[in-house]
Order: C-alpha cells, then sequence, then structure tokens
C-alpha cells in the first residue's frame, strides 16, 4: 500500500501514471535482457534458462540496478529514476519509494510463473513411471539431503571452527534442489519423461520438505525454543499423504475433469479450469503447512491422465514462457556476485569457505546419483546433475538463516556463492552430459 505521506506529495494521477510506467518499464527491462540473452546461450548449445539468470545478474543488484529488491531500494539506478520522475512528472526522490511499494506485484507474477513450471512438471509427469521410481527418488531424496548436510556441517565445524548452529543452518542449506531450474533444463532438454528425470523431480520434491523440516528445527531451537517432534512428524505425514492423494486423484478426478471441461463452450475453457485445478492444488497445500508450489506440482500430477493432456499443455506452456522467465531473471537479480571479489579483503575467508561448501554441494547431489540400485539402465550422473542446482530454493533458505540472525557476514557470503555457482553450473553439465542424446531434438516445455 502506498504511504499517505507519497500521497501527500505526488497527486492521485501522476501516483498512478508512475506505477504504471514502472511496471511496464520493468517489464521491458526484463524481457528484451532476458530473450537476448538466451538468443545468444541458444545459439551457443546453452540452455536458455542460463540466459534468463545472467539477465537478472545483469540488470540486478549485482549489475545495472534496474531490477532490485524492496529492501536494496536505496541502489536504484539513478538514471533510471529521474527518467521515471521526468515522464510521470514527479519529484525524483520519490520513485525508489514507489518503485518498492509495487514490487510486490512483480514477484507476485514471477510466483506465478514458477507455478506454472511446476504445474508443467506434474503434467508432463508420466505417473506410472513417477509411481515405478518412487523407490528410487526416494533413496536419491535421503542421499541427496544426507550426504551434503553430513560433510557440510562437520567440515565447517571441524576445518573452520563455526559454532554448532550456523554450522548445521549451512549444512542444511546445501540440502536443496531447485526444482524449478531442474525441471526447466530437463524439458529444454527433452529429457523430462525419461526415468533419469522422473527420478530427479521426484527426489527434487522429497529433498525440498526434508531440507525446510530440518531449518524449521534449526530457527526454533535458535530462537530459545524447545524441539517438539509433534508438528514435524505431522508436516511429514501431511506430505506423504499429499502426495499420495494427488497420485489417487489423477485416476478419479481427471475424468471428472474431462467430463466438466467438454460441457464448457466459452473461450479459454482449458486454460482458465487447468488453472483453478493450480490454484485449488495450491490452496490445499498451503492449508495443510505445506509449499504452495508443492500444491502446483500436485495439481499438474492430477491432470496427468486426462484426455485433455496435449490441448491443457498448449495452452499452458506459452503462459510458462512468459511468467516463468520474470521469475528466473528475478532469481538472477537477486545475486549479490560482488562477494566473489578477491581484492576485497572482506571476501578471502567467505571465498575459502564458498571453496569448500560448493565442492561439497557438488559432490553431495552428485553422489546421490549412485544411492540406488535398479535393475534398469540409468544415467546415474544425469540425476546427479539434476539435483544439483539449488537456485531460488538455496536464495529462500538463506534468506531464513539471514533474517533469524544465524550467520555472520562470511558465511552468508559462502552460502550464496554456493548457491550462485551449483545454479549456473548444473545447466552446462547436463547439457554437456547430454548433447549427444537423441532426445535433446525436443521442444522446450
Amino acid at each position: 500500500m502506498i504511504s499517505s505521506t507519497l500521497i501527500m506529495e505526488v497527486s492521485n494521477h501522476n501516483l498512478e501514471v508512475t506505477e504504471t510506467l514502472i511496471s511496464v518499464i520493468r517489464f521491458l527491462i526484463i524481457f528484451l535482457a532476458a530473450r537476448t540473452l538466451a538468443e545468444i546461450l541458444v545459439r551457443l548449445r546453452l540452455p536458455t534458462i542460463l540466459g534468463e539468470l545472467l539477465a537478472g545478474v545483469l540488470v540486478g543488484s549485482s549489475g545495472l540496478h534496474l531490477i532490485v529488491p524492496p529492501e536494496t531500494q536505496s541502489q536504484l539506478n539513478n538514471t533510471f529514476s529521474n527518467l521515471i520522475a521526468y515522464l510521470a512528472s514527479v519529484p525524483s526522490t520519490s520513485v525508489p519509494q514507489i518503485y518498492s511499494e509495487t514490487f510486490p506485484i512483480l514477484q507476485g507474477v514471477a510466483t506465478l510463473g514458477l507455478y506454472a513450471l511446476l504445474f508443467v512438471t506434474g503434467l508432463e509427469s508420466e505417473l506410472d513411471e513417477l509411481v515405478a521410481v518412487g523407490m528410487e527418488a526416494f533413496t536419491v531424496a535421503i542421499a541427496g539431503v544426507l550426504i551434503p548436510f553430513a560433510l557440510g556441517t562437520l567440515g565447517l565445524m571441524g576445518i573452520f571452527h563455526v559454532e554448532l548452529i550456523p554450522a548445521v543452518f549451512a549444512g542444511a542449506s546445501m540440502t536443496a534442489t531447485s526444482i524449478g531450474i531442474t525441471a526447466s533444463v530437463f524439458g529444454e532438454l527433452g529429457y523430462l519423461k525419461t526415468r533419469e528425470g522422473q527420478i530427479v523431480i521426484g527426489a527434487a520434491v522429497l529433498d525440498d520438505i526434508m531440507g525446510i523440516i530440518i531449518l524449521a528445527v534449526v530457527v526454533a531451537i535458535s530462537g530459545g525454543g524447545m524441539f517438539n517432534p509433534g508438528p514435524i512428524l505431522q508436516l511429514i505425514a501431511a506430505a506423504a499423504i499429499f502426495v499420495v492423494t494427488a497420485i489417487g486423484l489423477s485416476r478419479t478426478a481427471a475424468p471428472i475433469f474431462d467430463w466438466i471441461l467438454d460441457r464448457l463452450k466459452a473461450p479459454g475453457e482449458v486454460v482458465v479450469a487447468s488453472f483453478l485445478v493450480l490454484s485449488f492444488s495450491c490452496f490445499a497445500a498451503t492449508a495443510i503447512g505445506l509449499e504452495a508450489a508443492l500444491g502446483a506440482f500436485a495439481g499438474g500430477l492430477i491432470l496427468s491422465s486426462s484426455k485433455h493432456i496435449h490441448s491443457i499443455r498448449e495452452r499452458v506452456a506459452p503462459l510458462v514462457s512468459l511468467f516463468a522467465t520474470i521469475f528466473f531473471v528475478l532469481v538472477g537479480a537477486g545475486m549479490d556476485i560482488s562477494v566473489i571479489n578477491p581484492m576485497n579483503p572482506e571476501n578471502r575467508s567467505g571465498l575459502v569457505v564458498a571453496a569448500f561448501l560448493f565442492f561439497v554441494a557438488v559432490i553431495g547431489k552428485v553422489a546421490a546419483g549412485w544411492s540406488f540400485f535398479s535393475n534398469k539402465p540409468t544415467k546415474r550422473l544425469v540425476v546427479g546433475l539434476g539435483m544439483m542446482p539449488r537456485g531460488e530454493v538455496g536464495l529462500i533458505f538463506l534468506g531464513l538463516g539471514t533474517s533469524a540472525g544465524l550467520l555472520t557476514p562470511s558465511l552468508e557470503a559462502a552460502i550464496l556463492l554456493m548457491v550462485i555457482g551449483t545454479t549456473f553450473l548444473a545447466p552446462i553439465l547436463l547439457r554437456t552430459v547430454l548433447k549427444d542424446d537423441q532426445r535433446n531434438i525436443s521442444s522446450p516445455i
């Protein structure tokens, strides 16, 4: 909500004009930067998502300061502020505050892009294959959580003499897997429906749940709270019941959805009905204490058996391309890569710790690809690399630790570098490993 003080300084008309200008120019910046870099990288046979992340870095907090989070509004590009002020006929000093207070709208659109991407990921999941690889996904998730968590925590305490709570938190931050980034890369490489793709998607959902549980316990203990296993067990049970229910509904609810859809005549019925299922699934997940992202994936899973699946995919895919681009650009825009400057003495201790965390983060997830038994041929390196990117999930974990006051500046920088490194390296390595696979000719989701 725009503050009353600002309204007094700026007329209502000019305020509306300013808000509109800021929104339009932000979208122009995001799409121009993202598509330009995506076009360059696709010609280099690199995933387009890498271009979107790089575009975020370019226009964000580490680059031109055109797209910056509200908490860093003071860093907003002066030329950008003056341009908006000139076009809207408002004081230039008022632009940063209006920018900050309208930024949640952009974040809301980005979140919609993430949910749409996860919805399509669930929609593209082969249910029989997902169930068939359930045990493998569970094993990969367990290994993908325990290996980096144990190595990271013990290494920080033993080698760098970090205190218990910060070390445990840093270890927990390495358990995450960005299902959004992984799904986007696999979809672009035409690998989402493969056995390896299904194992990674299932494991990514599970290890994010386990990572969030670990962080919740750490934050509770660090805040002086007592460890209560009751809520933790309830969360685990709720997650299990939610996923099993979604799988069951894909057999029973999809025919009902088809019956209703066949009787709708108004234009846009497919995409509207699909997003109603998506919204209800997100609401159901949050209502029982789970992440809405899990609900979005479950919504797609429910409709994966629909006879209209091809129509749903065709209608929703353009929205994913549009809104998910905003999400990935904002992920890149939130990354402060100034912490990698070794010329700054304050960064050096963080760089050493970051090198350790990055090594553990890569080895821990890659090793998870060899953690299961299977009689079927499986590219285990693909599974391990697919689990590597921390992306937005890692940034969320980092933000939680920072807001709780659990991390030192050097440890914050180290975790951020680990997130940046795994986020950018995973798509490149996956493209390299899969470059000769014939399935790469498939279209992106």
